[in-house]
């Protein structure tokens, strides 16, 4: 059984950035692919990027050249940069892991707002 737990939010004004962790129990180097999502109030959850054991990685369409997701498999830690956030941003953000089986931490807030 792994736990992910992640951390890294906040309130940040528009425009600004904040980076988001999340830390497995055990190694992260079997999972299949790491993958943030997000679930806005009254939304459903979505997709935000993912990034496979090759490293390659998939982004949404909104967050596109302002999000960067990486992985530090020494560390058993993926990592979602968020770069010219904006209100709409704000959701709790998810991390999940693939494998065999899917996992998922309990999730961080992300309000963006003056």
């Amino acid at each position: 059984q792994v736990q992910l737990v992640e951390s890294g939010g906040g309130l940040v004004q528009p425009g600004g950035s904040l980076r988001l962790s999340c830390a497995a129990s055990g190694s992260i180097v079997g999972f299949n692919a790491m993958a943030w999502y997000r679930e806005a109030p009254g939304l459903q959850r979505e997709l935000v990027a993912t990034i496979s054991r090759g490293m390659s990685t998939y982004y949404a369409d909104s967050v596109k050249g302002r999000f960067t997701i990486s992985r530090d498999n020494a560390k058993n830690t993926v990592y979602l940069q968020m770069n010219s956030l904006k209100p709409e941003d704000t959701a709790v953000y998810y991390c999940q892991a693939m494998s065999v089986r899917v996992y998922w931490g309990q999730g961080t807030q992300v309000t963006v707002s003056s």
